[in-house]
Formats: structure tokens, sequence, C-alpha cells
């Protein structure tokens, strides 16, 4: 269950997020909204956050010479964005992150288009060494407003499973 509000005494309810792992099938297909419309300030604040010093994503006139004539976004804001908006449906009940493979800029994104995203739960499995957790492999798509595919990529997780006892001793 994604978002839901259990009771933690007579009356009184407390908002939840995520899915823990047995709550995940192989094939399921989450569509990951609200989508996020990428400004200026975004792609440029990120861009040289992470110094990031190629002008395509932050010069204006560099950029109007390029094939794309614009500045583009950034491609780890763009994976990064994907990230947090898979988080309620993939990994909000993680415990961590075991990594990210075949990442692909599939099309630009630029500024002023807004991004959606979807996962699909490829493989899961028990953990060997956590029983008390599992491991959960997803493929995440990357769609711009006219549905072009502008990213995709494999994310595995380590996920707990019900009655994981940390979201009780962080009162969640």
């Amino acid at each position: 269950m994604v978002g839901y509000a259990h009771e933690v005494s007579p009356g009184r309810f407390r908002e939840r997020f995520g899915r823990y792992f047995e709550d995940f099938d192989i094939g399921h297909v989450y569509e990951h909204r609200p989508g996020r419309t990428i400004t200026e300030t975004d792609n440029t604040w990120f861009t040289l956050l992470t110094m990031n010093t190629h002008p395509m994503h932050f010069d204006t006139e560099y950029a109007s010479h390029s094939e794309f004539g614009r500045t583009i976004v950034c491609s780890p804001f763009t994976v990064a964005l994907m990230v947090g908006m898979s988080v309620t449906d993939l990994s909000q009940k993680a415990i961590a992150n075991l990594g990210w493979s075949s990442i692909k800029m599939t099309f630009p994104l630029f500024v002023g288009d807004t991004l959606t995203a979807e996962s699909e739960v490829l493989k899961m499995r028990e953990s060997k060494s956590r029983p008390h957790a599992g491991i959960v492999t997803a493929r995440t798509r990357g769609f711009n407003q006219d549905g072009k595919e502008v990213c995709v990529f494999d994310r595995t997780m380590l996920i707990a499973k019900t009655g994981f006892e940390n979201e009780e001793k962080a009162g969640y």
C-alpha cells in the first residue's frame, strides 16, 4: 500500500507511505506523479552545485550554437528527479539503494519540459543475509510532456519486510 493512515490511538491517525517487500509483484508498473516541470533555475543550480562546468547546461549563448539550439537539462539532474519521483512507489521502505545500472539518456530534456516517470518491477528475491528484507529491481523510465522517453535505468533496492521495527522506533 502506498499512502494510507494507520490508527496510532483511538481517533488519531498517522499517514504512512511506501511498499514493503511483500507488496511488490514482478511485472507491476507504477506511474509516478506528480510530474515536474524543469525550470532554468533548477537546471543551473544543480549543474553548478555539482561543479559541472559544461556550458550546454547554463550558458544560453553557447548552447544556442549547438545542434539543440538551447541549453539542455543536466543528465544527472534528470536521473535524480526520476529517483525522487519514484520514492513513494519504490523505495520509501528501502533500507538501502544497492545500485543503478544501464542508465541511458535516450532523448534530451530541456528547460520548460515536464518530466514524468514510471517503474516496472523486474526482479525480486528474499535477502540471504537479512531475514527482515528482500531485494527488488525495477526499471524506471522518464518521459517528457510529449511522451518521448528521455531516460531509462534499472535500480536495485533492499526493501524492508512488513513488521520491520524501524518505523515504530522512529514514530512513523
